[in-house]
Formats: C-alpha cells, structure tokens, sequence
C-alpha cells in the first residue's frame, strides 16, 4: 500500500506540472491542475499514514480501497470535462490503476471486487457529470459499452488479490507464536531477535524474545547448545521471581519450526545505557531512586540463591509503568547461576570461565573463581551507580585485557570528582564499597547495599520531579496511551 501512493503521489505531480507547464501558453484550463494537485496531495498524505500511523493494517487497507475510489474520481472528470468523442475513447487509465491495486493492495477478494467495480463506475459517471454540464455525450448503452474493459479489469482484480491475501494469510499464520501475533520488530542480536507482539483474544501488546533454528545451523552445536540452554535459563529464572522491579514473563516454548521463544510484557521507556548516553548522568537523586529498585530486584534473586552475573546499564530498563515513571524494569537474566552448588547443574555449569560484560565485571569473576557469589552482582551494581553519576565508566580501556586488569589492580576514582553533581560523601562511600576488589569488603547481597543506601542524606526524587523530566525530555512516554482497547468480552455458559 505504501508502494502504490509513493507511485501515485509521483505520477500525479507529473501530469500536474506538465499541466501547469501547458496553462502558461494558455493550452489548459486550472480545472485539471485543481484535480491532479488534490490527487497528488492525497496520495502523499496517505503514503504518510501507511508508513507511520498507528492504525491497524485493516484499517490501512480500506482506506487504500477508499483512494482507489477517489483517484479512479478524479481520472474520470479528467477523462469528461472537456467535450470527447461520442463513440471512440483510448482505454480509461482506471483500468490500470484497478489492475495495480489489485496486484499490490493488500485485500480480501471481496473487498477488492467491491473496491474495483466502484472505481470502474467512475467513468460512467463522469459521463452522466459532463451531460449535466450540457457537453454532447453518447447514450447510456453506447456508455457502458465503451467501458466494458474498466468492468472486465475490476474482476481481473480478483485474481492477483486473492493470491495476496493468501501468502498475506500464511504469513500471518507463520508469524503467530502460540496466542501471540508477530507485529514488529524491535531488535536484533547475535542470536536472538526481540519482536512487538500482540495476543490475539487479550487487549494486550507483549514483547517476543526468539531464536531461531536457522541461526543456530550457522555455529557448531557446542555454542546452539548453549544458546539454547542460555533462553531457557532466562525463562525459568524470570518465571521464578515476583518482584514489581524484574521483567515480567507471560509464556515461553518452542515452535514447530524449532524456534525457542519466551513472552514477556512489553516496557514503554529506556535502558539506562541508552539514557544516560542520551541525555547525559543523573542527579544523584534519582541515581539513588534507579538503584533502590534494581536492588529490590536483585534482592529477591539473591534470597533464592541466585545471582544475575550481567548487572549493566543495558539490561535496567527506566520506563512508565501504569501512571508511575521512573520506573525499573531489570532484564537478562540468561547469566544467572544458583549459589548452591547443588542447584548449579539446574541454572547453569559450573565452568571456570569468565561470564559477563567486562566493563561490569568483579575481580573474582575475571579470575574465573567457581565458587563466586551474589556479590559479583553487587560489584557490577557499584559500576552502574558510578556510571549514572558520572556518565562514564569506572575503567576505560583500549584493549579488553587492560580493562579487565584495571578491574584487577586499579582503585577506581571516587565518583564525586568526574561528577558534575554535589555527591555526598556517604553516597561516594558506599559505591567505593561496592568496588572494592576483595568481596568480603562489599555489601553481601543487594539487600544490604538497598539499606546501605537508604541511609544515605539525599533528597527523595519523588514522581513529581520525574514527570517533568519525562514530560521536558520523552513527552510522547510521559503520559499513558488514550488509544481505546479493543476487548472482545465472550460469554460463557
């Protein structure tokens, strides 16, 4: 549909400067610019809507059906405002535009035939307008007659429409993971893809992570088999845990085509790496409100034993949730590792290796020590809170293997002096706490950094300061959607 109004936007502003071109001699009336500038405009206008109005596809479709309608009008008054021959006329130019919506147009057959034959008739009244205007036009047989072909084209239309809708109605088909409906693609990774969803009896959009088997042909089955091992990880853990401040998790399964899938809800803001780069640190103020969630999230997985072993800006998400911002939402947890070497062969083996982001990563984990603990997330929780004060990492390297020595060797720089903000001292104090290279010098888990941190003699960012950041900075998340939900309510016996 797109495709047809960039081609009419394109022809019509042809025959409009050539017309315009031709009224400067005096050779053309403005009537036919009037009509062909309208119908360009037109067409550009619904190019627009296509290709970024939220309306449904549907929607999008009839009204693609609506402007064949009115250009099918506008080519027919061209065709009769000026007086013709009563019994020879060229082919119609509706009778190609009919045939090309009908090889585009994404339609129902029955909605095309409909769609054509009233495009069809345009001619014929165009006729009938310029027998009101007094022009000398042939009888009403020797009309239908002369466009027969406009008639014969408008069911030729059918064909190619019903082939659309078919391939239109398998790819749908195909893109449907259980109750859930492909809609858009969000991302992209080296594996797996994270797609907008939408259920199909539920008034609710969801977000699809995905792998598919194609992409796992492509690396040895050692590396699949992780992958694949590394998405069901990350359903069950996220399944496991309730917490408001942990990414929700509706559904997860693999399809018949042997792609792995897991629903979760879909979030309406930022991830903090991309925030921060965007719009710069926090105050530490809201840099204080952001952690207290992650480590309300970060808690529970702790007091169930497990440890997340990614904690970076990529995977918080900040968003709107319900009427509430400032939101966090923490993510990934594909890394995650039962403490308990018992439950280790259930999450994830226990392989002296070193697993995370090296940016994020504690001394112990870079050596490769086995028996690490929830405190590996409490250091990468330090480089977080370093990163939204400050804008920058606490180690910046050239070379992975220097950052990841620096990680080893160096005392980071306390925040308060690569920091724009007035930092209080306690706050400076207890991310250096959560950096320091020995584990046993850190806060045990994130719920003794959560009340390390509620200690500390900061103002409270309260909603009223984080709504007139995202009303100054994101304004189109700031407020909910006034969009009205589309619930079939069924009865049941």
């Amino acid at each position: 549909m797109l495709v047809l109004n960039i081609v009419g936007t394109i022809l019509w502003s042809i025959t409009f400067l050539m017309d315009f071109s031709m009224s400067l001699h005096g050779d053309r009336g403005p009537y036919r610019q009037l009509i062909e500038g309208g119908a360009a405009t037109l067409a550009a206008m619904t190019a627009l809507h296509v290709r970024f109005g939220r309306s449904s596809p549907r929607t999008k479709g009839n009204l693609g059906l609506a402007t064949m309608g009115v250009h099918a009008f506008g080519l027919a008054m061209l065709n009769s405002w000026a007086p013709q021959p009563t019994t020879m006329r060229p082919l119609s130019g509706i009778t190609i535009m009919i045939l090309f919506f009908g090889m585009m147009a994404p339609a129902s057959p029955r909605k095309m035939l409909l769609g054509a034959l009233v495009a069809a008739s345009m001619d014929p009244l165009g006729v009938w307008i310029a027998h009101l205007r007094g022009l000398p036009v042939p009888s009403a047989l020797i009309t239908f007659l002369m466009f027969v072909p406009n008639y014969l084209c408008a069911v030729l239309a059918v064909v190619p429409a019903r082939i659309l809708y078919r391939l239109g109605r398998n790819l749908r088909e195909a893109r449907a993971l259980g109750s859930y409906e492909l809609v858009e693609r969000l991302g992209e990774g080296g594996m797996g893809e994270v797609w907008m969803a939408r259920h199909r009896l539920l008034a609710r959009t969801a977000a699809i992570k995905l792998v598919r088997p194609e992409r796992l042909g492509e690396i040895g089955s050692d590396e699949a088999s992780a992958t694949l091992g590394r998405f069901q990880r990350e359903a069950q853990a996220t399944a496991a845990l309730t917490s408001a401040n942990t990414i929700r998790l509706f559904d997860f399964g693999l399809t018949d085509e042997g792609a792995f899938y897991y629903v979760m809800e879909l979030l309406d803001g930022r991830d903090l790496e991309t925030m921060v780069r965007q719009f710069g640190p926090m105050p530490p103020a809201r840099a204080v409100h952001v952690l207290r969630q992650v480590c309300r999230s970060l808690a529970e997985a702790h007091a169930r034993g497990l440890i997340h072993r990614d904690v970076k800006p990529a995977n918080i998400y900040i968003c709107r949730m319900g009427l509430e911002l400032d939101f966090v939402k923490v993510l990934d947890f594909g890394l995650v590792k039962a403490e308990k070497p018992g439950d280790a062969a259930t999450m994830m083996t226990a392989a002296p290796m070193a697993i995370g982001t090296p940016a994020y990563m504690a001394p112990e984990t870079i050596l490769g020590d086995v028996d690490v603990d929830r405190r590996v997330d409490v250091y990468a929780l330090g480089c977080v809170a370093y990163f939204l004060l400050t804008g920058e990492r606490v180690f910046t390297s050239q070379t992975q293997v220097k950052l990841l020595m620096q990680h080893l060797q160096e005392q980071p720089a306390p925040p308060s002096r690569r920091c724009k903000y007035a930092i209080p001292r306690e706050l400076d104090a207890v991310i250096l706490d959560c950096l320091r290279k020995d584990p046993a010098q850190r806060p045990a888990d994130a719920e003794a950094l959560l009340h390390r941190l509620d200690e500390c003699q900061i103002d409270d960012w309260d909603q009223q300061a984080a709504r007139e950041w995202w009303e100054a900075h994101l304004p189109a998340i700031a407020k909910p959607s006034t969009a009205p939900l589309s619930v079939n309510l069924v009865a049941t016996a």
